[in-house]
């Protein structure tokens, strides 16, 4: 069960930076204010997600101790 959220959660910074890095190449060529908007909203909520995850992974492998 660790291993699949550990997978996961790798999954879901790799999403993160791929639209970090999405919103910052649209910034970069003066796109749409409104893709800008959408690409930051998924971003929050990719981020949220990922420290959700991080934070069961810790919660369920009891933090590393022991």
């Amino acid at each position: 069960m660790s291993s699949f959220l550990t997978f996961l959660t790798m999954l879901v910074m790799g999403l993160v930076a791929i639209v970090l890095v999405r919103g910052l190449v649209n910034m970069a060529r003066g796109g749409s204010g409104n893709t800008s908007n959408k690409l930051m909203q998924a971003r929050v909520l990719l981020q949220a997600i990922a420290i959700i995850l991080i934070m069961l992974t810790l919660w369920i492998t009891g933090g590393g101790r022991g």
